[in-house]
């Protein structure tokens, strides 16, 4: 079920790696509010009717702000959001730290922002009423993946389990990428499909990833 709220959601694709931009926009003010700066800006300003005040950044791997300078360029006055310890981004003089259920408010949507470490340790979901921009926490059919110097795999387990899934199950995940075999999913269907969100402990989980490592097909 698609929630029947006052934004509406542009969902657009490309980028590096079938990466997502989202273009959230308040029905009442018509305010837009961007999710990640992963696809170019050309690709998204059809759906941009106005300046956006906000840029929400899930996390700060490369390819989900390889276009941060076009979209800066282009809105001068947006304010980017994101993780405290974000040095990416914290030299930027429209950056605003983004605290642990700290509500971001604009026009008239209120997105609280949720900080999941574990893919990487600036990772923030971003939950709107009964929709949740997940980044590279949370696909369709499966979690993040722990890969790089600053991931960690207790953190993402803690993240998922004891973070995510404890929303209610008719949330709807936006995640990074497409990688799914669609591009959005609630988190109760997700469950039933992911053999990652199954896991009775965090042993239990390890072992399941290093399953799914062992037999993961590229770009999936």
């Amino acid at each position: 079920m698609v929630p029947t709220t006052d934004f509406e959601i542009r969902s657009i694709l490309g980028g590096m790696d079938k990466n997502f931009t989202y273009v959230v926009s308040c029905s009442r003010t018509g305010i837009p509010i961007l999710v990640d700066a992963a696809v170019e800006l050309r690709k998204a300003s059809p759906f941009i009717r106005r300046e956006p005040q906000a840029l929400l950044i899930t996390h700060t791997h490369g390819d989900h702000i390889a276009y941060l300078e076009q979209y800066m360029e282009a809105f001068p006055q947006m304010t980017v959001f994101g993780h405290p310890e974000s040095t990416t981004l914290s030299s930027l003089v429209s950056f605003h730290s983004v605290t642990q259920d700290m509500g971001i408010n604009v026009g008239q949507l209120e997105f609280k922002a949720i900080h999941t470490p574990g893919h990487y340790y600036d990772s923030i979901c971003y939950q709107l009423d009964s929709v949740l921009f997940t980044g590279d926490t949370l696909f369709v059919g499966r979690t993040g993946r722990v890969i790089s110097a600053n991931s960690s795999i207790a953190d993402l387990y803690d993240s998922v389990y004891n973070k995510l899934l404890t929303l209610r199950d008719l949330t709807r995940i936006y995640p990074g990428h497409d990688y799914g075999e669609k591009p959005t999913i609630t988190l109760e269907e997700n469950v039933k499909i992911s053999p990652l969100l199954q896991a009775k402990n965090l042993e239990d989980f390890k072992c399941r990833m290093d399953d799914y490592e062992n037999n993961r097909k590229p770009g999936s």
